[in-house]
């Protein structure tokens, strides 16, 4: 091993410590007696790598682990192109998953400036185990920390997955679920509500005369609009109950467990309560229209949005400020 390469000045110590130091500053050597392996570490290879060459990849196989004696090494998942995940400097380690699991790499690694490494056989490896038990202690740590370090980076991705698909379903202006959201969720409803037998309601509420609004007011105000009217649904509702932002100023409301009186007072109870929550800034108070409609028996959640939407309609034909039940035929 080239001492200068590893940071550490020759002639400052003596041999013995020298050769501990040196093996001290590798994660496979520490406190590895240098004697006990000696013969090894003269049998161990040597490979400069150029900046950009590619070491490891998943299109090759793999038969040996790599030290970084000077340079560094990036491991990149998936592609070349996608984000780091980790470097690799002097001291650390590469190909160790890959040889022990007898499978090609599971990533990139590729030097980002000129290498100079040390390369293990399998043969030696297992020699080393063999003969220091710090050895294998230390071979247990790395790749424990490799898979520490990829659970971690799994775990990161899920959450900006997980953090992608809520805002693919979240409607960003009222935190309410969005269209998207409403069709999957509000049909399991109407399924198991089916399936048990449940009695479950839908409520399609709509702002009235929110164009005037927005046109009076500005798109700012019609906004803030928006995010009252959602909070109040949230606030004067059930836990259970699912409030969506069907699109524009209407939103949907699915009841599950509800029947149709019940439903239709629930209405009834949020006109009022949206009404008392209407900003000083306005001139009139916010009120809205709503239509309510029972599921029935084989109902399609669209069958059932058509009904509840006609009812909302009728109630804004009949002066707005009000809740209609919905026509069943």
């Amino acid at each position: 091993m080239n001492a200068t390469r590893m940071g550490i000045p020759e002639g400052t110590m003596s041999d013995s410590d020298f050769k501990q130091s040196l093996l001290n500053s590798i994660g496979l050597f520490r406190n590895v007696d240098p004697d006990s392996i000696s013969d090894l570490l003269q049998r161990c290879g040597r490979i400069d790598v150029e900046t950009g060459q590619v070491l490891l990849s998943p299109e090759k196989d793999n038969h040996c682990v790599y030290i970084v004696l000077s340079g560094e090494l990036q491991v990149h998942l998936g592609t070349l192109e996608s984000t780091k995940v980790a470097d690799l400097g002097p001291g650390s380690c590469a190909g160790e998953m890959s040889l022990i699991e007898g499978k090609d790499p599971s990533a990139y690694v590729v030097a980002t400036e000129a290498c100079h490494l040390m390369v293990i056989s399998p043969s030696l490896l297992w020699q080393m185990v063999e003969r220091s038990h710090a050895f294998s202690k230390n071979l247990l740590v790395v790749l424990s920390e490799r898979v520490r370090s990829d659970n971690e980076f799994i775990a990161s991705r899920l959450g900006v997955l997980k953090e992608a698909e809520r805002h693919a379903t979240t409607d960003a202006l009222t935190g309410l679920g969005n269209r998207r959201w409403m069709q999957d969720m509000f049909e399991r409803e109407l399924k198991r509500a089916e399936h048990s037998r449940k009695s479950v309601c839908l409520m399609m509420i709509d702002i009235d005369k929110f164009k005037y609004v927005n046109d009076q007011y500005g798109h700012i105000a019609g906004d803030q609009i928006l995010a009252i009217v959602a909070q109040s649904l949230r606030e004067h509702l059930r836990p259970t109950d699912m409030i969506a932002r069907f699109g524009g100023d209407e939103f949907a409301v699915l009841l599950p467990d509800t029947t149709l009186p019940r439903a239709l007072e629930t209405a009834e109870r949020l006109r009022m309560q949206v009404s008392e929550a209407s900003p000083a800034a306005l001139t009139q108070p916010i009120t809205i229209s709503a239509g309510v409609g029972h599921a029935l028996p084989g109902d399609y959640l669209d069958e059932l949005v058509h009904r509840a939407d006609s009812a909302m309609y009728a109630a804004k034909a009949a002066g707005r400020n009000r809740v209609v039940q919905a026509v069943t035929e």
